[in-house]
């Protein structure tokens, strides 16, 4: 079968001239009716609130909406709910990873950072694109995120799913887009995405010394491949097992992976955002050694991250937490510690952000923040 080939730069490139075509076509649909400002509108709306369905938006839009609110017929509930409690586990770690692997990892596909420097949202207000990843993660594998009756997830992707929609055709009739780089937020690059979430999370809780059981791994990779399929990454680049998440992400940073001056720029806002809100001193170095810790320092310099005193920089925040020296080894428990405490400390510093618009402050449920120990004002 074709699903079983080896993914080759040949197989991947023709992906890049695809895009979403059932939420192109409705964005489409929008303009051709004349309701270019309604385009408009829905992406200022999608900006500035929560959820993407207030009674002003066109019929075409609603409609679409209803239309992909369903999970698709081999989700797995049971796998899916097995998923969550990774999350649950290790939420703290995974916000991290998320920080200093999953969008660094995107960052290095050199075509792919393109779309976020064009719109110059990250670099303007780095704090909300960031947060508004970091929010897609907790809404998507919280507890009944993506199977539960309230969905919350199901409502965060589609709200995502329309606002690529509307970037990917405002990016290309932008001055500055470059078709060589594709067409914007194309399959590639979405499945790539996916696989910052999904075989990312999973291999950087392996580099933090978290081994999960053969079935965790999957059923965390199944959640991903749930989300995925929603988000519109198409079904042959939703890798049914681990070791074709594996070939996968390798094969794309393959094809894609390499310097650029978009990658460094999004990698330096990321980094000073990160600083700035962990608190006081202690982690504010945190973030360009733990992406050099992950991506390994070929990757990590593409970015822009010189090689620093990271076993000196670590040896110091261990010992804030009573650990020796000695046990400071690669995939140590004790670097997982370290990991969840800055972990713990990002989520609590999110509870207090402002996101702008009508939208609330980062949402964390409340059971979790209890299993997390992440103080919270009730």
């Amino acid at each position: 079968m074709t699903a079983d080939l080896p993914w080759t730069n040949e197989r991947l490139h023709p992906y890049r001239e695809i895009g979403d075509p059932p939420a192109d076509e409705m964005v489409a649909a929008l303009v051709q009716d004349g309701k270019v400002p309604a385009v408009n509108a829905l992406m200022q709306h999608l900006v500035q609130n929560e959820f993407p369905i207030p009674e002003s938006l066109p019929e075409a839009v609603r409609s679409y909406i209803d239309r992909t609110d369903d999970l698709p017929e081999w989700a797995d509930r049971a796998r899916i709910e097995a998923g969550e409690r990774v999350f649950v586990r290790y939420g703290p770690h995974l916000a991290v990873i998320l920080h200093c692997y999953s969008l660094p990892f995107c960052y290095l596909a050199s075509n792919g950072a393109q779309v976020l420097n064009l719109t110059d949202r990250l670099e303007s207000n780095p704090t909300r694109r960031i947060l508004e990843t970091a929010q897609l993660l907790m809404d998507v594998m919280q507890p009944g995120g993506l199977a539960g009756p309230k969905g919350r997830g199901r409502r965060t992707i589609q709200k995502v799913r329309l606002m690529h929609a509307a970037v990917r055709r405002m990016a290309r009739q932008a001055p500055g887009w470059n078709m060589a780089w594709g067409v914007p937020i194309n399959q590639e690059d979405l499945a790539g995405t996916l696989m910052s979430f999904s075989w990312v999370g999973v291999d950087g809780l392996k580099k933090l010394g978290l081994e999960l059981s053969a079935d965790d791994r999957e059923a965390y990779l199944h959640c991903w491949n749930v989300a995925g399929w929603m988000l519109g990454v198409q079904r042959e680049l939703l890798p049914g097992n681990e070791a074709r998440a594996t070939d996968l992400a390798q094969a794309v940073a393959r094809h894609q992976f390499g310097p650029s001056p978009a990658g460094r720029d999004l990698t330096s806002a990321l980094v000073k955002q990160t600083a700035y809100h962990l608190p006081g001193n202690v982690f504010q170095d945190l973030a360009p050694v733990m992406i050099r810790y992950f991506l390994g320092e070929q990757w990590a310099s593409w970015l822009g991250l010189q090689p620093g005193p990271s076993f000196e920089l670590l040896t110091g925040l261990l010992r804030l937490l009573d650990v020796r020296v000695s046990e400071l080894v690669v995939g140590s428990r004790a670097l997982s510690r370290l990991v969840e405490l800055a972990g713990r400390k990002f989520l609590e510093a999110a509870l207090f952000i402002e996101r702008g618009g009508n939208r609330p402050s980062f949402a964390i449920p409340q059971e979790l923040r209890q299993v997390w120990g992440v103080n919270w004002v009730g």
